[in-house]
This record gives C-alpha cells, sequence and structure tokens, in this order.
C-alpha cells in the first residue's frame, strides 16, 4: 500500500504500480539508466536504483510485489493455515532443556504455549552437585518481556560472570545484526546499558569487573575492535584494532576459564591472541604471527596449550605445546594428519579430551583417557545422522554432553561417560500427534558428478515410496563456506513426507562434508563446481527415478540461494519449483562494492572482481547477470527489508530483471518482510512457524498438492 505522507512525484510512481489489478498484472519496478566501468566495460544496470532504500518509490514497489505475492496466493491461504497448525500441532510448547551444571548452578530454558520466545533460567544445585527441581528457579532473562512493545527481538548472546552474580547478555531489534549489550545485577535485577552498540561478541575476565567485547565497523559491518571495560571504572578501552579488511575479530575463553582468546580470521588465515583471564589488564600475547594459508586455534588444559592446526596437514592435526614456549619448535603431535578425516574441534576436560571429527560427512567424537592415553569412539545406531558437542561447561565433568538426531530421530541430548563409554539419554525432542520413526526411512545415497567425483546425498522418505518417478521430491543444499549441512531432523519437514514427498539434502562441494578439500574444490575459481554437483544429483535422482523432472522442487537460502539461482539459469528445465530464500544473486554489484558489508572480507571465497581473472569467472555465474529470455520454473523468493547479510535489493533486483525476461506463465513471487526481520527471518517462534507453513504450502502446490 502506498504511505499517506508521500510526495506528489512519489505518489504517481506508487499509483502506477499498483494500478492495474494485482491479481492479473506483476508490478514493474521502473528502468533507471545506471552505468559502471568495469575492467574498461561499460555495464547498465536500470534496476539499481532499489537500493535506494530511503527511497519512497523503492518501498512502493516492494509493497506492490507483497500485495502482488498475496493477491496471486489467495487460495493458498486455507492450506498454509492448515499446515501451520499441523506444524504447531506436533510441536511441545511448553517445554524445557536439558539443565546444564556451571558451577554452582544449573542452567536451562524453557518455552511457555502462546510466547514467542524462550525464558533462560537458572537453580542453585543441590548436594553433591546433582541438580534439585525444588530449588528456586531464578529468571535470568525473559525474552518475551525484552521483546514487548518489538516486532524483532534477537538475542545475541549471554555469560554469567564467575562469581554468579551478574549476567551480560546482547540484544537487536532491528533485524540488522547491531546488537547492543548490557549486564543485569541478578541479586537486584538491575539492568544496566547498553555498555557498547554493534557488538558481535564478548566475554567476561575471571574476576567478574572486566569483560572484553568485539565491535564492528559501523559500515562494512566487519567486527574490527576489541574492547576492554572495567565495570567500575566505566569506559571501554581500545585493546586491539584488526585493520587488514580480510580479517575479523572473536573474543573468548578456553573451556578451563584460564584464557582469554582473541581469534583474527580470514577465511584461509587464521591467528590467535591470549592473555590470562585473571590478570585483565595484562598485554595479549600472538600464540603465532599470521602466515598466509596458515589456519590454527587454540584450547588450554593443566599447563599446557592444545593446537588444531592445519601446517602440513590439510584437514588439520592436533599438536601440544607448554604454555611457556608455544612456538613450533616445541610442538608435540597428538593426532597426526589423515587424509580422509577432518578434524573439526576439540573439547578438553581435567581428565579427558573429546576430539570431534567428520568422515565421509558423517559425525564422530573421539574420547581420550588423558592418564592411560586409552581412545573410546562414541557409537551411534544409524548410518546417516547429526551429532554435535552439546555444552559441557564443566571442565571437571566426568561425562560428556552431546545432540544427536537423525532425518528420522528427534534432536536428543545425551551424557556420555568418558571413563567408561556407556551414553545416557538425557531427553529426545517430543514431538505430538504419534510419531512413529519406524514408518519413515533414511538412507545415504552418492551421485557421480560430472568429473567422476562421488557426491553423498542424505535422504529421508515415508515407508511405501515407489520408485517409479511419480514422487515428488525436495532438494535442498547450501555448499558454500567450508559450512557443511547436517542430516538432521525437522518437525515440519514431516508435513511434506506424510503427504509423499522425498527430502533429500545434497552435500555438494563448497561445504567441509568431505574434509577441507571439499571447500577448495567449491571456492574461488572452482565455485562452478556447487553447481554443476547440484545438477548432477538432480539428474541423477531422476534418472534412478525417485522423482521426475515435473516433480522436483529445489530450496536454498543466502549462498545457497546464489545456487538456486545459477541452477536455474543453467537448467531451468530440470526443476518445477524453486524457493530462494534471501539469496545472494546479484554477485557483481556486490563484490564490486567495497562499502558493504561482508564484501571484501569475502574476497578470500568467491574472489576478488577488481582481478579481471576472478571478474571473469564470477560474472559467468552470477545469477542477475546471467538471467535470460528464456522459461523459468515457479519461483518463490523470500527476503527481509531490514536483512544485513544478503541486503534486500539483490532480490528485489533480481526479481525485476527476470519478469522482463522470463518467457513462461509460471509464477514469480517476491515476499519481502517490511517490518523489522533479519537474514532468518522472524525472530519469535510463532511467526517463524507460520513462514515455513507458507513456503511448505507453495512448494507443495507447485506439485499438485494441496491439502
Amino acid at each position: 500500500m502506498c504511505r499517506l505522507f508521500l510526495l506528489p512525484a512519489t505518489l504517481f510512481a506508487c499509483v502506477s504500480l499498483m494500478a492495474a489489478d494485482p491479481a492479473q498484472t506483476p508490478p514493474r519496478a521502473p528502468q533507471k539508466e545506471h552505468m559502471s566501468l568495469w575492467h574498461g566495460q561499460k555495464v547498465n544496470d536500470p534496476w539499481f536504483w532499489l537500493r535506494e532504500k530511503a527511497n519512497p518509490e523503492v518501498v512502493a514497489y516492494l509493497n506492490a510485489e507483497n500485495a502482488y505475492t498475496e493477491a496471486m496466493t489467495k487460495d493458498l491461504q486455507p492450506f498454509s493455515e492448515a499446515l501451520y497448525k499441523e506444524m504447531l500441532g506436533r510441536i511441545k510448547q511448553t517445554d524445557l532443556s536439558v539443565p546444564v551444571r556451571r558451577g554452582a548452578f544449573y542452567y536451562y530454558a524453557r518455552t511457555e504455549e502462546g510466547k514467542q520466545y524462550p525464558i533462560q533460567c537458572r537453580r542453585a544445585a543441590g548436594k553433591g552437585g546433582t541438580y534439585d527441581e525444588k530449588a528456586t528457579e531464578q529468571v535470568l532473562l525473559d525474552q518475551n518481556e525484552l521483546a514487548k512493545g518489538l516486532k524483532f527481538l534477537s538475542l545475541g548472546g549471554m555469560a554469567v560472570s564467575d562469581d554468579d552474580h551478574t549476567l551480560l547478555f546482547s540484544t537487536d531489534a532491528t533485524g540488522f545484526r547491531q546488537y547492543k549489550l548490557f549486564t543485569k545485577d541478578l541479586a537486584t535485577r538491575k539492568v544496566e546499558g547498553p555498555l557498547a552498540e554493534r557488538v558481535t561478541s564478548f566475554t567476561w575476565a575471571s574476576d567478574s569487573r572486566h569483560l572484553f567485547f568485539v565491535t564492528e565497523d559501523d559500515v562494512t559491518k566487519r567486527s574490527n575492535q576489541l574492547w576492554r571495560l572495567d565495570l567500575k571504572e566505566g569506559k571501554p578501552e581500545l585493546v586491539f584494532e584488526e585493520k587488514d579488511e580480510l580479517y575479523r575479530l572473536g573474543v573468548g575463553r578456553t573451556k578451563d576459564r584460564k584464557y582469554i582468546l582473541v581469534e583474527s580470521q580470514s577465511t584461509d588465515t587464521w591467528e590467535t591472541r591470549y592473555l590470562e583471564a585473571s590478570k585483565p589488564a595484562g598485554t595479549f600475547k600472538v600464540l603465532l604471527p599470521r602466515e598466509k594459508g596458515h589456519k590454527y586455534e587454540l584450547e588450554h588444559r593443566e599447563g599446557t596449550f592444545y593446537i588444531r592446526t592445519n601446517k602440513g596437514a590439510k584437514n588439520f592435526r592436533l599438536v601440544t605445546a607448554p604454555e611457556a614456549t608455544p612456538d613450533p619448535k616445541h610442538w608435540k603431535t597428538f593426532i597426526p594428519h589423515r587424509a580422509d578425516v577432518l578434524i573439526e574441534g576439540l573439547e578438553p576436560f581435567q581428565n579427558f579430551l573429546v576430539v570431534a571429527e567428520k568422515r565421509e560427512g558423517l559425525d564422530r567424537f573421539r574420547i581420550q583417557d588423558i592418564h592411560t592415553g586409552a581412545w573410546k569412539d562414541v557409537t551411534f545406531p544409524e548410518s546417516v545422522y547429526a551429532a554435535f558437542p552439546g555444552g559441557t561447561p564443566e571442565y571437571t565433568s566426568r561425562a560428556f554432553r552431546f545432540s544427536y538426531q537423525s532425518m528420522v530421530t528427534p534432536q536428543s541430548v545425551y551424557d556420555c561417560d568418558m571413563a567408561t563409554g556407556k551414553q545416557t539419554l538425557l531427553k529426545e525432542t517430543e514431538v505430538l500427534g504419534g510419531y512413529d520413526k519406524t514408518q519413515y526411512v533414511t538412507e545415504r545415497l552418492w551421485a557421480t558428478a560430472r568429473d567422476g567425483v562421488k557426491v553423498p546425498l542424505s535422504v529421508v522418505y515415508k515407508k511405501g515410496l515407489k520408485r517409479n518417478g511419480s514422487a515428488p521430491l525436495f532438494l535442498y543444499a547450501y555448499g558454500s563456506y567450508g559450512f557443511g549441512m547436517p542430516a538432521s531432523f525437522s518437525i515440519p519437514r514431516l508435513s511434506l513426507l506424510d503427504r509423499g514427498m522425498v527430502y533429500v539434502i545434497t552435500h555438494i562441494r563448497g561445504g567441509n562434508e568431505m574434509g577441507e578439500a571439499w571447500h577448495d574444490d567449491g571456492m574461488l575459481m572452482k565455485k562452478m563446481n556447487t553447481f554443476t554437483d547440484f545438477i548432477d544429483s538432480a539428474d541423477y535422482l531422476v534418472k534412478e527415478k525417485w522423482t521426475s523432472k515435473d516433480r522436483l522442487v529445489i530450496e536454498g537460502g543466502s549462498a545457497g540461494g546464489l545456487l538456486m539461482g545459477a541452477v536455474t539459469n543453467l537448467r531451468p528445465d530440470l526443476f518445477k519449483a524453486v524457493h530462494s530464500a534471501v539469496p545472494f544473486v546479484d554477485v557483481m554489484n556486490t563484490m564490486m562494492d567495497a562499502s558493504l558489508p561482508l564484501t571484501v572480507g569475502e574476497y578470500l571465497e568467491w574472489g576478488n572482481p577488481n582481478e579481471k581473472a576472478a571478474f571473469d569467472y564470477m560474472r559467468a555465474y552470477s545469477p542477475y547477470d546471467n538471467l535470460a529470455k528464456q522459461a523459468y520454473p515457479a519461483i518463490l523468493v523470500t527476503t527481509s527489508f531490514n536483512d544485513s547479510q544478503v541486503m534486500y535489493w539483490e532480490p528485489a533486483k533480481y526479481v525485476a530483471k527476470l519478469r522482463t525476461l522470463k518467457t513462461d506463465t509460471n509464477p514469480l513471487l517476491l515476499k519481502i518482510k517490511m517490518d523489522p526481520a533479519g537474514h532468518g527471518g522472524a525472530s519469535g517462534r510463532y511467526d517463524a512457524l507460520k513462514d515455513k507453513a507458507f513456503e511448505t504450502a507453495w512448494m507443495l502446490k507447485q506439485v499438485g498438492i494441496t491439502k
């Protein structure tokens, strides 16, 4: 809808966008010449003006797109509402997380029916350090109270001081990831702040008086400054500034709480500074000066640094060094490099060490008894699953907590006795409505890419599936930044499976499912592998009669939205429908603008387009630049006006341009949240579920399922 306070000229533009019946004619964004000179070539981008966020004409166009989408999906509303009720009906709305001990207290989060956000709580530990459910509950933070009067509220993080008296937390009310830092006295419940703005990470010193936090640049949003704050003095002191635009800062503590760590990381090079947490006024030391291509990180236990390093080890190795002399001359190999195993992290305890690894796309844990040197493998019952360290704050703990799930097994929390290896199930997420996982099947498939590489696929479907090509199939992937996609459980996904749809995650190159080389082979000048792996996976699923082209729907978000744009340009005939969420599709304009958030730091992931070879390669796959006059699948594009990671104008420009080129009559819809919302959409759990229900209903409708 047009805003009444718009200037007359803008009112005319708004009326021109909305004059036609939105159910009949999609909006057409005006074209305005905008010339850029790239490597001596003039390039006109007539939708460049959509970047003008404060321009009422831009807002009018986006509102027109929303109105068109609403009109075009009006008949979908009953199905969407039914799916929402169905999904919600499977969720235990009033619930409690598994309490975890940290010092003298057990911490947990609980949800209450009808409330959008969790409530963070604690109880004092009972005798012998056991959990006492009769102990008085203390509410640390009720996000529902914080969110009153707001349309969006994201909790950036929270940390309790070492003396248990003060809570440190950060919140964002815009969706633009602009977090403000606060303290809360847990005795008086008094909140102070904001102590700082644009805070991206923070930690306490052990005196519970000093804290350290990192802030971001107000233009590029690069985390670049480390600050120290004495709460009794009240004035932050700049400790370190990362001036290299390729690097970002983060601050935290070692597991044993002895050291404060400050990590400077780029895509291919890491550097760590450390300071004793008991000496917060001291000077940070650099463990090892940055060296191009060397990635390392450290932990500490009992006077020894444990260092995960890729020096001479593509998939990382573990070395140890005395804390007094941690230079490479004193490194000792603890776990050697293995070509088929990626070492992802380690968690040291007083008497044990847990190493997280990945092999053939599957997560694994190995536990060592420090005193005997003996190793135990944590075993899992299914062939396709996801497992993550569950957060065991106590350094002295004998139990290692982890989260386990598969595409048929709901998220489950276990404690593993590190001495005996015995696993104890503490909680499996309850799925209401009589869910029976034995009625579903999950398995691992392997598709052969065009260059002969085997690409793993994680598959789930309901029993009784007939593999004759008639089944609808939902194919999902990400494939960037070395982030592997877990074969995890999803309650909303059951609404697809119960309607006969197969769900597949293809673990394409660009992630890390098959090790660091898997990432390398899907980035920079090898990025095309990401897109062709996805296409080859889809072709494989059609060939093997898991589905057919007119029954195949696909989805990806953010960098996965880039994937959606690229593959639909390359093979529009292969897919029936596409959901492209917060998609990074205007690659060239974004990567040529160093002032935009994330741009410069991502030269090492995508390439620096100021270099001609990289420019030519990137431009060859950039979805916006390669839109063509051809038939496209049905496409739903979703985004947020306040997204800070992929600016709203990328999907808006993509849709506006595609409207002038597509030769088909398939729907092309843009759904944009104009109210505060972030890269992940709505912040409230009910609001987010409503969005999921709408997207699910739209995708199902494209393959003829409407109830």
